[in-house]
């Protein structure tokens, strides 16, 4: 099975790719590769930067690995050799991972990474950096990649991925070097065919999960798979029929908090304690002699930077947590406005149509427009970083006002 059938739904993307590594496979080093525009009729060209835009779910980070195990392997990505293996499991010697942890990435990340993917390759064809997640740049980490695109070594390539191609997401310099692959959320269908053949997950169940995942295949993923995902979204649900008491409704807030906050702590605990453990260790803990002092010293400053990229982490996983809700949330009302107005439309969740249909008629689509507007403005105020119980509650307030 190749690399590009981790590519779910995207068969122009995968086209023009597997394209590029061909022609990537016939490069001679001597030669000049394409600019990042191309003209018209020349998209299978190779050229060293690479901007994969789409909608959370879509697969950037996945195409932009199965194309980097394509550019490595000598058949183009056939999903059997060491060199594909390495690639899309992260442990090519060659191909390095940029993956903001935290809120953002630093310029210190940028500039090691690159520093490294300067030099010549020494297993393979290409040294290749990709870029997850290339809307969390800091400034400064733009200006460092910026200046690596701009004059990239001869056997680099740059992978970016982030959501859209507008200049809050990346900026237009280093936008205007790439060769954009636009991807799209994949089609329900694409997804539960996924879900049964690699995961394994039974046909009623992917089916229900691809077609309430707003297009997310991790989501899809995650809802046929574990029950407390299910659970959280029926939480999240059950928000708009709490609405009717302020008591109630305030409780629901302050359980979708809880939830996020139990998610984030879950996910951290056991990985914490790992990255403490090995530090101890990496430092010497517990050695004797001369320099212990030094290195005790050395050892409390790494503990300060690891507790930091901890602590940033964790309130990253928090926030994605509760924007997963508020994605839901927004789905809902979407459905209840889409109903409302009689559109004929795919709906977002097809599994509560009936208690959609009774919100609608019970509600007015200027309503649903405004609820729609508090939960945008809700996501904008938790990116803010204005702290999550006061942008609930004022969500709360907002949507029970109408």
């Amino acid at each position: 099975m190749s690399v590009w059938s981790q590519v779910v739904g995207q068969p122009a993307a995968v086209a023009e790719l597997q394209a590029a590594a061909e022609r990537g496979a016939r490069v001679r080093f001597s030669d000049e590769l394409d600019d990042g525009a191309p003209e018209e009729g020349v998209g299978a060209g190779m050229t060293h930067a690479w901007l994969f835009t789409g909608p959370p779910g879509s697969g950037r980070s996945v195409a932009a690995r199965a194309f980097a195990a394509a550019l490595q392997c000598p058949y183009q990505g056939c999903g059997e050799c060491p060199a594909c293996h390495t690639v899309m499991a992260g442990t090519h010697a060659d191909v390095r991972e940029i993956v903001p942890e935290g809120l953002s990435i630093s310029v210190r990340e940028v500039r090691t990474t690159i520093d490294v993917a300067a030099r010549r390759p020494t297993t393979a064809r290409w040294q290749i950096v990709i870029v997850e997640d290339a809307d969390r740049l800091t400034e400064q980490a733009s200006n460092a990649l910026l200046k690596s695109v701009e004059e990239p070594a001869e056997r680099t390539v740059f992978l970016l991925c982030c959501p859209s191609e507008h200049p809050d997401d990346i900026s237009v310099t280093i936008r205007s070097r790439c060769r954009a692959v636009r991807l799209r959320s994949p089609a329900p269908e694409a997804i539960a065919a996924v879900l049964v053949e690699r995961d394994g997950v039974p046909e009623a169940d992917a089916t229900w999960a691809a077609s309430v995942c707003g297009g997310h295949i991790g989501r899809a993923r995650r809802l046929a798979r574990v029950p407390e995902a299910r659970e959280e979204r029926d939480a999240v649900l059950a928000l708009p029929r709490a609405l009717r008491s302020p008591a109630d409704a305030f409780a629901a807030s302050d359980a979708m908090v809880g939830a996020a906050e139990t998610e984030a702590a879950a996910l951290a605990a056991s990985r914490d304690e790992a990255e403490r453990e090995e530090l101890a260790v990496s430092l010497g803990a517990g050695g004797t002699g001369k320099g212990t002092a030094q290195a005790q010293r050395s050892a409390r400053a790494a503990e300060k930077d690891l507790e930091k990229k901890q602590k940033s982490r964790l309130t990253r996983t928090k926030r994605d947590a509760l924007d997963r809700a508020l994605v839901d949330l927004a789905g809902y009302y979407r459905d209840v406005l889409v109903r409302g107005v009689g559109a004929s439309v795919t709906s977002t969740h097809p599994d509560r149509a009936t208690e959609i249909g009774n919100a609608a008629r019970d509600s007015t689509p200027e309503a649903s427009l405004r609820r729609l507007e508090a939960i945008l403005a809700c996501r904008d105020a938790l990116a803010a970083n204005v702290k999550p119980e006061i942008a609930i509650d004022a969500l709360v307030t907002a949507l029970r006002a109408g």
